[in-house]
Order: structure tokens, then C-alpha cells, then sequence
């Protein structure tokens, strides 16, 4: 199961490229598509297992205004952006369109509900074995930084994990309170107010350092709101993150 299509996609790949041929097995592996942005999308053309035949990557995402998701994805794929198309791949990619729904692949739960953003935006909720994690990574918070969406509360219910946006701290949101995203103080609130477990903080603004990203941190973790949560941490490269069934 993999969260969007970012640039971590090219070291996954190699990872996984390296676990299919040790076990001599293509991949197979699920896609979870939040939006088309391209921060969240231009990994795919750099995945090394669709080079290899047989594998089977299969993405569930919104259909954008004007095409089909297909179409916009197979885009990356094309002269002069990038010189092999996508049907020229040995491994096969299929698309699923999907809006406010729930679906399984395998034995997963997942749901997908419509998230503020700028433009067409899901988010997911995960749900196996007795854990949960639920994804929203670009989301817009409103203005007074209060009330939050229904549908982001669903997939939030109860997490053991909550992955979300919280790209901008208060000052930096006064100035792009409308430049889709949220705040470290805001995700706690969407996590707590949700009766979540733990918080990801996640979507780190490009001109934050990792001292600023820790700085962020330690101030969402000095919310009160915060008490409310098991813990609140950053998104890290490289993490891994264990969830025990309850």
C-alpha cells in the first residue's frame, strides 16, 4: 500500500525492486492517490519496479476536471517532459476513479472521503488487522482555524494514527490562509477533536529546516489540546512507525 507518488517514490523502489528479486516475484502494490499536484505525483516516472515485467501497480484516485485520471497521469509520460511512455513500461498500471466511497484491496478497509484543497483533494483512512491510519496530507484548514470538515472527521475517527497537514506555523497561515493547507495547531485540533490516538505531523513546508520542523514540533506538543493524543510527532525520512492492534 503506497501514499502518493512523491519523489520518496524513487527510493522505494529500489527497495522494493530489491525484496521482488530476492523473492523472484514482480511487484503488486495498491496506490492511494490524494491529488494530482505535483508534489504528489512526479515520483512515478522514477519507480524502478514498473520497469520490470509483470508488476502490477494499481492506483486509486479523483478523475480530474476536463480528463480522465489515466490520461493526466500517462501526461508525465510523454515528450519533452519524459522520454518512455507509459504503455512502454514492462510492468502495467491501472486506474480507478473514485470519489466519497468505501473499498477493500485484499483483506485492507479503506475509505476515501473528499478533503478541502485547491482542486479535487481525497483523503484515506486504512484499516487492518485491528489498526488504523487515517491520511489527510494537504488539506485547508478554515480561516478562524475552528470548525472542522465532516468528511475529514470520518476518516479520522478513532485513529491509531493520524498523517496530516500541517505545513505552516500560525504566522506563516495569517499570510496563506488560503493556499490550501494547514496548521501544526490545526492538525492537532483535527486529531483530537476526532478522538485520534497519535498525530503525524506531515507535509513540511519547503523552507523549513529540520530545526524549524522540530521547533514545530515541540510547540504542537505543548497544545493543550495536544494532552488529548497518545503522541505528536514529525514525519521523518526513513521512519518507520509500528501501530499495535488494540
Amino acid at each position: 500500500m503506497i501514499l502518493d507518488l512523491g519523489t520518496g517514490l524513487r527510493a522505494l523502489g529500489q527497495d522494493l525492486s530489491e525484496q521482488s528479486q530476492a523473492r523472484s516475484e514482480p511487484l503488486a502494490a495498491t496506490v492511494l492517490l490524494s491529488h494530482l499536484h505535483f508534489d504528489h505525483v512526479i515520483g512515478l516516472p522514477f519507480f524502478g519496479p514498473l520497469l520490470l515485467r509483470g508488476a502490477v501497480l494499481d492506483i486509486y484516485g479523483p478523475r480530474p476536471d476536463g480528463m480522465s485520471l489515466e490520461t493526466a497521469i500517462s501526461d508525465l509520460f510523454r515528450q519533452p517532459y519524459f522520454p518512455v511512455e507509459l504503455r512502454q513500461l514492462g510492468g502495467k498500471v491501472t486506474f480507478h476513479e473514485i470519489g466519497d466511497e468505501d473499498f477493500t484491496a485484499g483483506t485492507t478497509k479503506i475509505r476515501a472521503r473528499q478533503v478541502p484543497h485547491l482542486g479535487k483533494t481525497l483523503g484515506f483512512r486504512v484499516a487492518d488487522g485491528g489498526r488504523s491510519v487515517a491520511y489527510v496530507p494537504d488539506h485547508q484548514a478554515p480561516r478562524d482555524l475552528q470548525a472542522v470538515d465532516d468528511g475529514v472527521l470520518e476518516l479520522c475517527d478513532g485513529a491509531d494514527l493520524v498523517v496530516h497537514d500541517a505545513q505552516y506555523t500560525n504566522q506563516e497561515f495569517e499570510r496563506k490562509w488560503n493556499w490550501g493547507h494547514s496548521t501544526a495547531d490545526y492538525a492537532v485540533r483535527v486529531a483530537a477533536r476526532a478522538g485520534a490516538r497519535r498525530l503525524l505531523l506531515f507535509h513540511h513546508d519547503p523552507s523549513h529546516d529540520d530545526r524549524g520542523v522540530a521547533e514545530l514540533e515541540q510547540h504542537a506538543r505543548g497544545l493543550r489540546e495536544a494532552g488529548d493524543l497518545l503522541d505528536v510527532s514529525s514525519a521523518r525520512e526513513n521512519a518507520t512507525i509500528e501501530i499495535e492492534p488494540r
